[in-house]
């Protein structure tokens, strides 16, 4: 994986980091049919970042699941912003203090710049989450969409 170099001398997310967040989506897509994206850029475009976490989920054609139960984890680095955007299917389900919390733990991490494990850590919140409102069915259940982080501008 390719390093992503965020700031002047020092990668926002190590090799090690970006294995750990992979494999915390890989792990978590395991116990549902929900869908879990990590997107990370430098700045982001919008005043609120949810926003274009919205704008990115549309881009990534994240709607597109069956059971519209797609998360994305959204972070842009240099302005300090993040947001996590839910499809319909789970965010009513989860509810809006899940969400809201998910925020605070990836901001607690964050904060001691521990980002890859933030990250890996909602991520394994929102799977836990997803199993418990779309649990996996070996049966029908398919990986609709890439388990790797996006780096984006």
């Amino acid at each position: 994986m390719a390093l992503l170099s965020l700031f002047a001398k020092k990668a926002l997310l190590s090799e090690e980091e970006q294995t750990l967040i992979v494999e915390a989506i890989r792990a978590s897509e395991q116990k549902t049919s929900g869908e879990i994206r990590v997107y990370v850029e430098r700045h982001c475009k919008f005043v609120d970042p949810l926003d274009r976490a919205v704008q990115v989920f549309q881009t990534l054609k994240m709607e597109a699941t069956e059971y519209r139960n797609a998360v994305l984890v959204y972070i842009a680095v240099k302005d300090r912003q993040l947001a996590i955007f839910a499809d319909e299917g789970i965010y009513k389900k989860a509810g809006t203090a899940f969400w809201n919390d998910a925020v605070a733990t990836m901001l607690r991490h964050f904060n001691k710049n521990d980002y890859g494990k933030g990250i890996a850590t909602v991520v394994n919140e929102v799977g836990n989450a997803l199993q418990q409102h779309f649990p996996y069915d070996g049966q029908t259940d398919k990986n609709e969409l890439p388990d790797d982080i996006v780096f984006g501008r």
